[in-house]
């Protein structure tokens, strides 16, 4: 294998990348966030790199999620605590359900580029640059804003590091209380319009942490009570950026991209002989790939071999997306063959992308019944071949917008108009989320319970 070094993706092909008008500013920028912090820890990344063998092993379950892409405008003290909730709500209650830890993985603090189907967008006979996250362009349609602005690159480092000071602060100042989390849950039953659905499950917690409390078990003596771990994560676009965040540990010796604890590879840019591959392969992070129905299982075991050679658990998550339609019929063969290779990897399931679909109004929506039909079928399938169903990875916010259609509250393509604020693709709100934690609890606990 030839040697890697951090910027030998430059070699080799690349796809879905913007076109800097002033390549010299580029590089200036680049230079500039290479001098500054790295934005996460190369000890916090092995914590969670061992985390994450635990999932491969069948011992915990990865609950992966935030906004399709995170906004410049948006971002406010109040969204992320919204979102940062929201997870750890689904997350207790699938710890209970599962009867296993749930490792926590926020798409925040740099999930603001975006891979696009076609280079140029059309709007009335006009033609501009298709919007690709803020990190890049303005998503205003006029010739100015679609520019690649590499200042953007700044900006985006800054708020990074902004969110994750204030998710470390969420997670080890109280907000993280389990005794809080459960009154939200259960606030959420309560004026759930299928709460005796979901009633029983929210009081069976409250029973065990009232036990533990008689038992002596509190925040005050027991740290894990009012304290957990978050970890980050995007997709890794712009190996520019990435490049400049990625910084040669002085205990190990082994190169981390100090951009986040968790980075992917999407599937339009998972080219075997690409830059992105070749990026992915000599960084220590635990990294994840996205798999869409268009994989062959000779491909996957390659690709598996190239970004994991020592078939290290917890190295590398494959990310499954592929529509509630086509899932059944494309994913059995992809776990047979990883299975039959003995191939180590954590399986989870993205519903999101492949379920896309266009309202009658116009809106990109997704149908909150397909989600769950889709991650219904990644749990089928897994347990039919033996496997296991390691997470659920979902563009999601805290923020009940109106983007997806579906749920308890019946929401159609008319409520859509109401609240629909994404950059770019629909999320589940947060009511859609905790109605999916509870309903994906029920899978976890029979998956568990055949192994």
């Amino acid at each position: 294998m030839k040697s890697w070094s951090p910027n030998s993706w430059r070699e080799s092909p690349i796809v879905q990348q913007p076109q800097y008008p002033d390549l010299a500013e580029l590089a200036s920028i680049e230079s500039q966030i290479n001098s500054a912090p790295p934005l996460v820890f190369a000890e916090e990344t092995r914590s969670l790199y061992k985390q994450l063998a635990d999932v491969c092993e069948g011992k915990a379950f990865l609950l992966q999620g935030g906004d399709c892409a995170e906004s410049f405008s948006e971002f406010n003290a109040a969204g992320i605590r919204d979102t940062f909730k929201t997870l750890l709500q689904m997350a207790v209650v699938l710890t209970y359900g599962g009867k296993c830890p749930v490792v926590k993985i926020a798409r925040m603090a740099g999930q603001y580029a975006k891979p696009r189907s076609a280079d140029l967008e059309t709007v009335n006979g006009v033609d501009l640059p298709s919007y690709r996250g803020d990190i890049v362009n303005g998503i205003d349609f006029t010739a100015q804003a679609r520019i690649p602005d590499p200042k953007r690159l700044l900006t985006a480092y800054h708020q990074s590091a902004a969110t994750l000071n204030l998710l470390r602060a969420f997670a080890q100042g109280g907000l993280a209380d389990l005794h809080q989390v459960n009154r939200w849950n259960m606030s959420f039953v309560a004026a759930n319009p299928l709460k005796d659905k979901y009633q029983k499950l929210a009081a069976r917690i409250q029973d065990a942490l009232e036990f533990m409390e008689v038992c002596g078990i509190n925040a005050s003596n027991a740290p894990s009570i009012k304290e957990t771990s978050l970890y980050t994560s995007h997709e890794a676009l712009l190996l520019g950026y990435e490049e400049a965040l990625t910084r040669r540990d002085h205990l190990s010796g082994d190169w981390y991209d100090c951009s986040a604890h968790f980075v992917w590879i999407g599937e339009r840019t998972r080219q075997l002989d690409h830059a992105h591959i070749e990026f992915f392969r000599g960084i220590k992070n635990p990294i994840g790939v996205k798999v869409g129905p268009g994989m062959d299982p000779d491909e996957l075991i390659r690709l598996i071999d190239a970004v994991n050679p020592e078939n290290i658990p917890g190295r590398l998550t494959l990310i499954t997306r592929m529509g509630a339609d086509v899932l059944a019929d494309k994913l059995p063969a992809l776990v047979r063959k990883v299975e039959q290779e003995g191939r180590k990897v954590v399986w989870t399931s993205d519903p999101m992308h492949g379920n896309t679909e266009k309202a009658s109004n116009g809106y990109k929506t997704r149908s909150f019944n397909n989600i769950l039909r889709e991650i219904s079928q990644f749990f089928a399938v897994h347990n039919a071949e033996g496997s296991y169903p390691g997470g659920i990875h979902l563009e999601m916010t805290g923020q009940h917008v109106t983007e997806c259609t579906g749920g308890a509250y019946g929401l159609s393509e008319h409520d859509l108009a109401q609240r629909y604020k994404t950059q770019c693709d629909p999320r589940l709100n947060a009511d859609q989320v905790l109605e999916l934690g509870f309903l994906v609890a029920d899978l976890l606990k029979d998956a568990r319970s055949n192994r």
